[in-house]
C-alpha cells in the first residue's frame, strides 16, 4: 500500500512537471499585442470601423470608467452602444450623462434601455443580442460594463486581426487584484491552465477543441458573428463567451488568442469570498449540470491539488514527492505570473486553502442549482430545467 502511494504521488508531480514544461515552451508563441508591429496609427481611410457593446446591469461604481476608457481608444473609427439592462441603481442615469457629453464632442454613442427580459433568455445575451441588431460597423466587440481599455488597445487588436485575417480575437485581461485573498484565489484558478488550457493551439484550425472566449474581449466580424447565429443561438447559456469561442471555431472560422498585459484590465470580485460567489454561479454551468461530471472533476481536483499536502505527513520518501510537486508548482506560479496576472510565489503555500474554497464554490454551485431547481444572477432567476434544455456543448 505505501508503494503504491508513493508512486501516486511521484506521478502527480510528474504531471505538474509534464504540464508546467509543455506551458514553457508553448506559451512563447502566443503573440503578444504589445508589440512594436501593432503600435503605429492608420491613416483614417484605413482605420477600421468598430462597434463595442457594453452590456450593464447594476454597474454603477465602474460604468463611467468603462465608457471614457472607451471614447478615449485611437487609431479607429468607433461606435459605442451602452445597454442599460434592467439595472435598479444610476447605471443608466450615468450612461445617459456620458453619452449627453460625448455627443458634444463629436463622439458616437448610443444607449439602450432594456425594460423587460423576454422569457427564455439570460439577462446579458439578450442585452448583447438586442445592441448587435442595430450595429452597423465591420467588426463587433463585446465587453463588460467594469472593464478598462488602454487608449491603443481597439487599433492594436484590429490591427492584428487585418494582419492574420482573424475572423474571431480575443486578449487575456488582466485582472486588478487587491487583496490577499484575490491573488490566492486567482493563483489555484490560473494553474487550471496548465491542466486543461492549450492557448498557443487556438489558431490551429485543426484544434477544434482548443477555443476560448472572455466576456471582456470578444471582438468577431459582424458577418462572422451573424452566420454563427448570434447570442440568439445562446438564449439561456451562463458560459457566454465559452460558448460563443466554442461556436466560432467549430463551424470552421479563424480564431485567435493574444497576450497584452493591462491592454484590458478589471477587479472580478472583492476578495476570496466575491470570487466564490462568481465560481458558485459558473462551476455546475461549467459541467453542463452533470452532478456526476462535477463531483468526478472535484475528486479529480482534490487528489491534484491536496495529495501533496497530505504526503508532507508521511515518511521521508513521501515528503519528497511531495517538496518535488511544490518546487514544479512554484515554477508554474513564476511562469503563470509571466504571461497571465501575477501572482507571488509564496502564494503556493495557500494552495492548499484556495483548493477547499475551490472544491467547496463547486459544490455549492450544483447544491444550489438542485435544491432550488435554478440559478440567481442579478436579482433574476432562471429554471434548471431551462437551462439544461438549452446547455450546448463545450470544449
Amino acid at each position: 500500500m505505501f508503494t503504491v502511494t508513493l508512486l501516486f504521488c511521484w506521478f502527480i508531480a510528474f504531471l505538474w512537471a509534464v504540464r508546467t514544461y509543455i506551458a514553457l515552451r508553448n506559451l512563447p508563441k502566443v503573440p503578444n499585442l504589445l508589440g512594436e508591429e501593432y503600435s503605429g496609427l492608420l491613416p483614417v481611410s484605413q482605420q477600421a470601423s468598430i462597434t463595442v457593446i457594453v452590456p450593464a446591469c447594476n454597474e454603477e461604481q465602474a460604468i463611467e470608467g468603462t465608457l471614457r476608457s472607451l471614447l478615449a481608444s485611437e487609431g479607429v473609427q468607433l461606435e459605442i452602444l451602452a445597454v442599460n439592462d434592467r439595472s435598479t441603481d444610476a447605471t443608466g442615469a450615468i450612461m445617459d450623462r456620458v453619452a449627453e457629453e460625448s455627443h458634444a464632442q463629436g463622439k458616437n454613442i448610443r444607449v439602450l434601455h432594456l425594460q423587460e427580459l423576454p422569457s427564455g433568455w439570460m439577462g446579458k445575451t439578450h442585452a448583447m443580442a438586442a445592441a448587435a441588431r442595430q450595429a452597423a460597423s465591420s467588426w463587433l466587440l463585446f465587453t463588460d460594463g467594469d472593464v478598462l481599455f488602454r487608449k491603443d488597445t481597439l487599433q492594436r487588436a484590429l490591427a492584428y486581426a487585418t494582419r492574420e485575417q482573424a475572423d474571431h480575437l480575443v486578449i487575456f485581461p488582466t485582472l486588478i487584484l487587491k487583496t490577499f485573498g484575490e491573488r490566492m484565489m486567482v493563483g489555484i484558478l490560473q494553474t487550471l491552465t496548465l491542466l486543461v488550457g492549450r492557448p498557443w493551439n487556438v489558431a490551429n484550425p485543426k484544434a477544434k477543441r482548443d477555443t476560448t472566449g472572455f466576456g471582456q474581449f470578444n471582438l468577431i466580424r459582424r458577418d462572422v458573428y451573424h452566420a454563427i447565429g448570434g447570442f440568439e443561438a445562446l438564449r439561456m447559456e451562463v458560459l457566454e463567451d465559452l460558448r460563443f469561442g466554442f461556436e466560432v471555431k467549430r463551424q470552421g472560422y479563424r480564431q485567435h488568442v493574444a497576450f497584452g498585459r493591462d491592454l484590458i484590465h478589471f477587479h472580478w470580485a472583492y476578495g476570496a469570498l466575491g470570487i466564490m460567489r462568481n465560481l458558485t454561479k459558473n462551476a455546475f454551468a461549467a459541467s453542463r449540470y452533470r452532478p456526476v461530471q462535477l463531483l468526478g472533476t472535484c475528486i479529480g481536483l482534490g487528489i491534484i491539488y491536496l495529495g501533496p499536502v497530505l504526503g508532507f505527513f508521511g515518511p521521508a520518501s513521501l515528503r519528497i514527492a511531495s517538496l518535488a510537486s511544490l518546487a514544479i508548482l512554484c515554477i508554474s506560479y513564476w511562469l503563470l505570473g509571466r504571461y497571465y496576472n501575477r501572482v507571488p510565489v509564496f502564494h503556493v503555500c495557500t494552495l492548499p486553502l484556495a483548493a477547499c474554497l475551490l472544491l467547496y464554490a463547486m459544490l455549492r454551485s450544483m447544491t444550489l442549482a438542485l435544491t432550488q431547481s435554478g440559478v440567481t444572477w442579478r436579482g433574476t432567476f432562471y429554471p434548471l430545467a431551462e437551462l439544461k434544455k438549452h446547455a450546448g456543448p463545450l470544449p
